[in-house]
This record gives structure tokens, sequence and C-alpha cells, in this order.
């Protein structure tokens, strides 16, 4: 190839169209659009790989090893390929000359970070929500692992021309945040002092203490300092929900989301919205996507 293309596949592609048009000159556009070339996936066997032969078998309605042997030879003449060979049930394999792989570096260098941009998505938008672990504790290992596979996934969107929109979908609403509630409150009447047992106090709790973890402790600390005993009861004792639920409750999962955020951030994941379930769900939003849902008779 004498050309110093940006991108060697897309190059290679056009070489590998051009020569199997010379032996099939009717082939539908709508089948040359489904040719790849490929990285090989065995470096013994070349530089690229392309299924041309396999896709143009049956409009062709030759033998695809036919073809590839014929597509192979014609794609040996092409300058700065050192060999090609029919592999496989159709495949053609394809090694390029040193010269021809370092001709690329330039245009590499010239484009930086911008190397490999694609429009491929032509600002088609996409949401990729990711993560979202609950905010009743810190995130695990296997939340980590869907962090990173989540924002590798969308950084590839975007550089393939896709608007991207990186989302945590905060689960602040429901039976778990109000059971992460009652685990703070319980961790705040220690601060100031109760004299409830654990056992005393899980009694009192609908489903139990489900969230017993020592890493509640600093939050039950902090809404001592800031509310002293507003909060509680009798003898720091129980007080009524009303009382106390909002404001433990939205405390709790603040601190909670602060911490998975310093997590993700060690992790240079860095989501672009935010969203709270909560307030999709005060604000109707819900409601009103779910009789959307069943005017279009989806649900």
């Amino acid at each position: 190839m004498t050309e110093t293309p940006s991108d060697l596949f897309a190059a290679m592609r056009g070489h590998v169209l051009a020569r199997l048009r010379e032996s099939i000159p009717d082939l539908p556009d709508a089948i040359a659009d489904k040719i790849e070339v490929t990285p090989a996936r065995d470096p013994a066997h070349g530089d690229m790989t392309t299924n041309a032969a396999l896709v143009a078998a049956k409009p062709a309605r030759m033998p695809p090893a036919k073809i590839a042997a014929a597509l192979a030879a014609k794609l040996e003449t092409v300058p700065g390929v050192v060999e090609a060979s029919a592999a496989g049930p159709g495949f053609v394999n394809l090694r390029l000359t040193p010269d021809a792989l370092r001709a690329v570096l330039p245009a590499v260098l010239r484009a930086g970070e911008r190397f490999g941009d694609s429009p491929l998505g032509a600002g088609t938008r996409v949401n990729v929500e990711y993560v979202s672990a609950n905010p009743t504790g810190p995130i695990t290992v296997g939340h980590c692992r869907g962090a990173v596979v989540g924002d590798a996934l969308a950084n590839l969107l975007r550089k393939t021309g896709f608007a991207v929109t990186k989302e945590y979908y905060v689960n602040d609403a429901g039976a778990q945040v109000t059971a992460l509630a009652w685990a703070t409150y319980w961790r705040y009447l220690q601060a100031i002092g109760t004299t409830m047992t654990a056992e005393q106090f899980a009694a009192e709790v609908p489903g139990g203490l489900q969230y017993p973890g020592d890493y509640l402790v600093p939050i039950g600390l902090k809404l001592a300092a800031d509310h002293g005993t507003a909060l509680a009861g009798d003898d720091g004792g129980i007080a009524a929900p009303h009382v106390w639920l909002d404001t433990v409750r939205d405390f709790a999962v603040a601190e909670m989301m602060a911490s998975i955020r310093e997590d993700m951030a060690l992790l240079g994941v860095q989501p672009d919205v935010f969203t709270s379930e909560r307030a999709l769900v005060e604000a109707g939003a819900v409601a009103r996507a779910i009789e959307q849902l069943r005017g279009d008779g989806l649900v």
C-alpha cells in the first residue's frame, strides 16, 4: 500500500472490495456492507483477516474456499502486503510489510488522542447507566468491576461518535433505604448514649436491623453532633418516625453517595449525572412513564 492511511483496516477493506468486485462485479451493496477486515486473532496467522469470501459465497453461488483462494492471490499484488493466504472455511489472512505498518505512525502522532475517532455514531444519543449500587453501604468489588466495564463501554461509544451520557441511577426510594435509615438511627442513638441494647432496638424495627455494619458509626456521630438529642425519644429511646426518618434517611444516603463517589473517582470513573429515583417518583415521572407505556400497549 503506497498510501499512508490513518486507518490501515479501512484502507485494506477498500482493497478487498476492489479485488473482490473484479471477480464478482455484481456483488450487491448490502452484501458488501457486511465485509470486514479485522485484526487476526493469532499473530502467527498474519496482521489482518477478512470474511469477504464467506460473505460473498451465497450471492456469488461459489464455494467460499474457492473465492478465498482467488481473492488471496489478488491481494498479494497490493503494495505493502507481503503475504495473503486462504484459511479455514473461507477467511483470508493478510500479513503486511514492516514499512506498511510504520507508515501509519506519522498520522498517529499528528492525531494524538483523536487517533481512532470514528463518525460511526453520527451523534446518536446513548444513555449508559452503570454501577447504580444501592446507597446502603460502601461499593463492593463487584460494583467496581461494573464501574470499570461500564465506563470503558461509554468511552468507546464516545470515541465512535455517539453522544453519550453516563448515568448513575441512585436507588434512594423504597424499603432498602428505609432500612438504611433505621440502621443509621441506631448508630445515632448509640452516639447520644442510649441505654437501649441492639436487641431491644432491632425488636422495634420493621424487618429488623438489616445493616449492622460499623461503617454507619461515623454517620451516627455526625448526626449526634448536628442534632444533639432532638431526633431521639424520651431517655434516648426511639422517637416517632415523623420526627427523624426523613432527616436521617436523607443524611445517610448523602453520606453513602459521597463515599461511593470517592471510590469511583479513585477508579477514574466519573458519571455525568446522578439521577435520584426518589426525585423521579415524587415528581410523578415514574407514574407518567408507566401510563405512557400502557397507552402504547407495551405493558
